[in-house]
């Protein structure tokens, strides 16, 4: 590897001071020192990482790009430093939770308040993972709940609770022919712009089956990373049109001048589930979990919106 920590405490302390000098005190290092520091950085990169501006130095694109990696990987060894400081002291208050195949969290606060509410002093830690990786997460203990959806064989080793059942449905501009009719059927697609969630690439493996219904041919596919605010933003702009979980795209509706439109004569349903990892529960995790299912457990009218 042509970088390593040394190197990233430098670019990330040099941007942030604008001169040599001034990080080289940081640093505790002389600035001659430094400086041949970044020029052999710069020199493994191939390019100049900082341009001079009057006095000071300011990060170029390749800069930018390498200082952006640099503060993620100073960041996450921070969080995992204090984390295991935490747990080494007996003071570790916090659950880590992940969503399957969603970015929309209008539902969360009111389970932070909750949870709070039930143990003051702790905290959620929302972690960012691929969809398919969340099962693997929780059984190798970087994951304590998550929220999941997707048909998995590992699903039968978690401790599962249903909370409640949604469907996909297509999002469309209100305006679109789609949204005058009752429901969609395979002929509808034929001939759309989809634009979908990356786990839906047709080039990964294993590929995720495309949530249309069998026999559609959809004329052209799109897709972009797991943020559902970028597929929104796409379809209102008559960019293509989507498919997402109702519960999902409804709090988009009224602010994008969106319709769903359901999929099939009868609705595309599926369960999402409460998954943590089997046997006795931390009393955290059982705090969180159970605050998930008081405000979004459904089974009688389908209203998934935390209350």
């Amino acid at each position: 590897m042509d970088v390593d920590l040394r190197d990233l405490e430098l670019l990330h302390t040099v941007a942030v001071t604008g001169t040599l000098t001034a990080a080289a005190e940081l640093l505790y290092v002389s600035q001659p020192a430094l400086s041949q520091r970044l020029t052999r950085l710069e020199g493994r990169l191939g390019t100049q990482l900082f341009d001079r501006q009057g006095r000071g130095l300011v990060p170029n694109p390749a800069g930018q790009r390498m200082l952006l990696a640099a503060r993620q990987v100073l960041a996450e060894l921070d969080s995992a430093t204090r984390d295991v400081r935490e747990m080494l002291d007996g003071r570790d208050r916090r659950v880590r939770l992940a969503v399957q195949c969603s970015t929309t969290f209008q539902w969360l606060p009111p389970v932070i308040q909750g949870f709070r509410a039930r143990c003051p002093g702790a905290e959620v830690r929302i972690e960012s993972l691929p969809a398919d990786t969340l099962i693997t997460a929780l059984l190798e203990d970087r994951l304590d709940i998550a929220l999941i959806t997707k048909p998995d064989p590992q699903m039968d080793r978690l401790r599962l609770t249903a909370l409640f059942d949604d469907e996909m449905v297509a999002v469309v501009p209100a305006d679109h022919a789609w949204a005058a009719l009752p429901h969609l059927t395979a002929r509808d697609f034929d001939g759309a712009h989809l634009v979908l969630y990356d786990l839906y690439d047709p080039s990964r493996m294993p590929n995720t089956p495309l949530p249309v219904p069998h026999g559609a041919r959809p004329a052209r596919i799109t897709t972009m990373p797991v943020i559902t605010d970028l597929l929104i933003e796409m379809v209102a702009s008559g960019q293509g049109v989507t498919v997402l979980p109702r519960w999902v795209a409804a709090p988009y509706v009224g602010s994008h001048t969106l319709a769903l439109v359901r999929i099939g004569a009868e609705p595309t349903v599926r369960t999402w589930y409460c998954a943590t990892r089997p046997g006795v529960r931390p009393a955290l995790v059982e705090a969180l979990a159970a605050e998930l299912v008081l405000r979004l457990h459904r089974p009688e009218d389908g209203d998934h919106r935390a209350r």
